[in-house]
């Protein structure tokens, strides 16, 4: 479409030679999630593609980010009595999240029994997991409202949670492996019965302290110690591990420094942005301010996900950067000192507005583009199942070098 290639022939020959490792050590999805999944994939037709469960997950949680922003974009529902989010919604919301995280967790056994896990699999899942990061933080915003919660400190737990999600593919990017993060199962099924518990009890539960402290102080700490103590260290050791064994990639510093950029440069960017802007676009426009800055990590992860991959460069910089870069020097620059009128808060916000469209078009473009590009050279389709002698007739003579009966089946 429009004639732009994001893949190029290194990603390509990557992608043909690429095989999936991965460990996962978490005791609920090791004791109780996969027998779970084992045995309800079962009942799933073969002729399913993976790939299409994956994508009616991620919808899903998509269904829920805008149903609950209907009746409470601005983060103000927790405020009022009584709360205009309705019970429904949160049971609705708590029900999906669990569907798509069982989704997410059968998608790649239904690889294995259709005779389909490939690298497209792996890339697709994590992609639209990727853009989730911004989605399930926001439902639980919506539990605390703006005044508990303040924007700017919204701001910062969704800082953490690109980081959280990121550093796993770092890890990978530099040891070869993908360590799977213990907090993740436990965090979907803690928001899944939270969302549940609200639709149930009602959210006014939230507002109660627990021996004295705020429900929202505790869920902030929770979010940032658990990752302080159950995933940075671990991902850390695991890193010095590959080069003290020399099992990993064995990236000099600077280049397995690379992916690492991107990020600081989102975060310092977009704090920068949130901090000085004297109209206080973060506080004028939370959850906008969320999509902007979670389209771009999402689009950071991404490319981060195909050079990991395909063993390339993980890219220096992020051209969305820029975009998010001029907004905020248009927007906190000192136009008062210069004798010129500030600018007005309906201009930044259409700022804003127009930058999370562009942004949001871009990193679709890009995600549709790879998925085309990919399914264009291994010869099958993303949400339909290629049959095997029909990638034999495509190319001519047999099969295709993608399809590697050693490869590592994904386990996603």
């Amino acid at each position: 479409m429009l004639g732009i290639k994001y893949l190029n022939e290194a990603h390509l020959k990557g992608f043909e030679k690429y095989k999936y490792s991965c460990v996962d050590t978490s005791i609920l999805s090791v004791h109780v999630m996969h027998p779970f999944w084992n045995w309800l994939v079962q009942y799933f037709p073969r002729w399913i593609a993976p790939n299409l469960l994956t994508f009616t997950g991620f919808m899903l949680t998509v269904i829920n980010f805008l149903l609950i922003g209907y009746y409470d974009f601005g983060f103000t529902a927790a405020s009022k009595t009584p709360n205009p989010i309705p019970d429904w919604v949160w049971i609705m919301a708590g029900i999906n999240l669990f569907v798509a995280y069982t989704l997410d967790g059968i998608d790649g056994k239904q690889a294995r029994r259709t005779g389909t896990s490939g690298p497209l699999g792996e890339l697709f899942d994590h992609g639209v997991d990727s853009y989730s990061t911004l989605l399930i933080p926001a439902y639980v915003f919506s539990l605390f409202g703006r005044f508990d919660l303040p924007p700017m400190r919204m701001h910062f737990v969704m800082l953490n949670a690109y980081l959280n999600f990121y550093l796993p593919h770092v890890e990978k990017y530099i040891t070869g492996v993908m360590f799977l993060p213990w907090g993740y199962d436990f965090l979907m099924w803690g928001v899944s019965l939270t969302m549940a518990a609200t639709g149930i009890f009602g959210p006014g539960i939230w507002q109660v302290p627990i021996f004295g402290v705020n429900s929202c102080v505790i869920f902030e700490v929770t979010l940032y110690v658990s990752g302080l103590t159950t995933s940075h260290p671990i991902i850390f050791y695991n890193i010095y591990k590959s080069y003290r064994d020399k099992t990993g990639k064995m990236r000099p510093f600077l280049e397995a420094f690379r992916p690492m950029i991107p990020l600081i440069g989102l975060a310092v960017v977009s704090t920068i942005w949130a901090f000085l802007t004297p109209n206080s676009i973060v506080n004028l426009e939370p959850r906008m301010f969320i999509v902007l800055s979670g389209t771009i990590f999402s689009n950071i992860n991404c490319r981060l996900i195909v050079a990991q991959m395909t063993d390339t460069k993980a890219d220096l910089w992020n051209g969305l950067l820029n975009l998010i870069t001029a907004a905020t020097i248009v927007c906190i620059f000192p136009y008062t000192s210069l004798g010129i009128p500030a600018l007005w808060i309906e201009y930044e916000r259409n700022i804003l507005y127009a930058l999370v469209l562009v942004v949001t078009v871009a990193h679709l473009h890009y995600g549709q583009g790879v998925v085309r590009e990919m399914c264009s050279h291994f010869r099958i389709r993303c949400f339909k199942i290629t049959k095997p002698a029909d990638i034999a007739a495509a190319n001519g003579n047999g099969r295709h070098p993608s399809t590697n009966d050693e490869m590592i089946e994904i386990e996603l």
